[in-house]
């Protein structure tokens, strides 16, 4: 602790001589392993500690918390070092990002928090209702879970609370699973009204929060483009594109996932939405399932694929690129003559020219041409962090095939 600490009480952690501080004084909210000081006392600081960061110079950047068991040993919080890590400091924050969800959207269904972008790293905020999920994929945010759960009960309202803490990215903040209902109470899965068709969320047991809001723009534009079409959606989780294709008009729709569990869900949706005539679903690997279709002379004026990140960090990447590749490859000669093809990314290490590469491969390579008319990205309630490229995850590319 130095004497011109600003916070008295706080460890001071600081940047290698040679360090960029540049960066984070432009807005990067990240200081990785490999650019801090770790003396001992470093070192001996409990995963979600607090701590005040300085430069080379000792000159002060701001307020972050530290987890030396991490790559991202520390992430900005606060530009002001004396900042307090209260429950007022989280309605803070949570009250800006709901004013602007607030004027995305006419029902309280959305991301009501998306991590650094929203000033709270490492922390997702899923809205149902009267129903939030905090993910807290960080180790601060699980030291300070009963503050956070208590601004965001203030600020927005909301009755019952989950958190769901699974996933990569806390087994890399060497945190344990576990989801639990901290307060409230629920009566099975939720029904979500999204572009025109009702899906079911399960905020318990279904994969993240229970259901993916950053696609609801892509679900719309293809939607417009469904309208009497046969459909195909693959990696479907609970209706995904389908149910808002059905909604915007279209004949049929083949729903395909590796899941029962979030089929039935689909089903329900499919119901709920007032389509289940027009839907069905098909459980199964996605590539042994467009194998199938492929052989049984299936086609459909619209098919889309919406897989999970098969490069969620830089290792995965060429194998990656490879599946995504393959998918292209497989679902291109299931599309009719003049129908259309939407590819999805939601992987963190493919950059958008990397995927729109492999996608194009993967059309040639299936033996078909086409123009891509349109590509698409997280809606807003998924903004982006301009100097963190990691928060521009989701890529939809929309191919209209000869």
């Amino acid at each position: 602790m130095t004497e011109n600490s600003p916070r008295a009480g706080l460890p001071v952690v600081r940047l290698k001589p040679k360090a960029e501080a540049r960066a984070i004084r432009h807005g990067f909210p990240w200081v990785y392993a490999d650019e801090l000081v770790t003396d001992r006392r470093t070192q001996a600081l409990v995963p979600g500690a607090l701590a005040v960061l300085e430069d080379g110079d000792r000159r002060a950047l701001g307020l972050v918390t530290v987890n030396t068991k991490s790559k991202i040993i520390a992430r900005m919080l606060d530009r002001d070092p004396e900042a307090v890590i209260d429950a007022d400091w989280f309605a803070r924050r949570i009250g800006r990002a709901l004013e602007l969800r607030a004027r995305l959207f006419d029902a309280p269904f959305y991301r009501l928090v998306h991590a650094e972008a929203d000033g709270l790293p490492g922390v997702v905020i899923d809205r149902f209702g009267d129903v939030a999920v905090v993910q807290p994929n960080a180790a601060w945010a699980e030291d300070h879970i009963e503050a956070l759960v208590a601004a965001l009960r203030a600020v927005t309202g909301v009755a019952t609370v989950v958190k769901n803490g699974t996933g990569r990215a806390r087994g890399l903040e060497g945190l344990t699973e576990e989801t639990v209902l901290l307060c409230g109470a629920l009566d099975g899965p939720i029904p979500v009204p999204m572009n025109g068709a009702t899906y079911m969320a399960d905020v318990m047991g279904g994969q993240k929060t229970g259901l993916f809001y950053d696609q609801r723009p892509n679900h719309a534009f293809a939607a417009r483009l469904a309208k009497g079409a046969r459909v195909l959606d693959m990696f479907t989780h609970v209706g995904g594109f389908a149910l808002a294709a059905l909604a915007g008009g279209a004949e049929s729709a083949l729903a395909v996932d590796a899941s029962a569990p979030a089929l039935a869900l689909a089903a329900k949706g499919a119901e709920a939405s007032g389509v289940a005539d027009r839907f069905s679903t098909r459980q199964g690997d996605a590539f042994e399932v467009l194998e199938a279709l492929g052989a049984e002379g299936a086609r459909f004026e619209l098919v889309i694929c919406d897989p999970p990140a098969f490069a969620p960090a830089k290792p995965a990447l060429e194998a990656g690129l490879r599946a995504y590749e393959r998918i292209a490859r497989l679902a291109a000669p299931l599309v009719a003559p003049g129908g259309y093809l939407v590819l999805c990314s939601c992987s963190h290490a493919a950059d958008l020219s990397a995927f729109r590469n492999a996608s194009g491969r993967g059309i040639g390579r299936g033996g078909r041409r086409g123009q891509l008319i349109h590509t698409g990205f997280a809606g807003p309630d998924h903004p982006l962090l301009p100097q963190l490229a990691e928060s521009g995850y989701l890529k939809s590319l929309v191919f209209r095939l000869d």
